[in-house]
């Protein structure tokens, strides 16, 4: 068993459910003693822009800022697709705090290393 966990997420605000589920998936990873990252595909990058998480909430009541405030504040990796990004016009300083550019070389890289959920 992986003590890694990788939580892919290609919907954002087109799919608040899922979004926020991911981003829960990935801070529980965490408190469960996981060493957690998130990764954000296709239009699931739009929610490391500053501004848009706060906007989700899911049908169970939970947001989407939420999560990805426990996230930021324990320091998860936020790591976002460079090509997804610039396709949609996000730029590396259009990011939350804690989020960063990252290339399809390191989902790889951590899927290989990690018990992966696909969102």
């Amino acid at each position: 068993m992986s003590d890694s966990v990788l939580v892919i997420l290609s919907c954002g605000t087109d799919n608040p459910n899922r979004t926020t589920r991911g981003l829960f998936l990935a801070a529980m990873a965490h408190k469960q003693g996981k060493k957690a990252a998130l990764f954000l595909l296709d239009e699931g990058v739009y929610i490391a822009r500053q501004g848009l998480a706060d906007q989700l909430k899911s049908a169970t009541g939970d947001t989407a800022d939420d999560h990805l405030s426990y996230m930021q504040e324990f320091e998860i990796p936020i790591l976002v697709c460079t090509p997804c990004a610039k396709a949609r016009r996000i730029d590396a300083e259009d990011l939350v705090q804690g989020a960063r550019m990252a290339t399809g070389d390191e989902l790889i890289k951590l899927a290989c290393d990690s018990a992966v959920i696909s969102l």
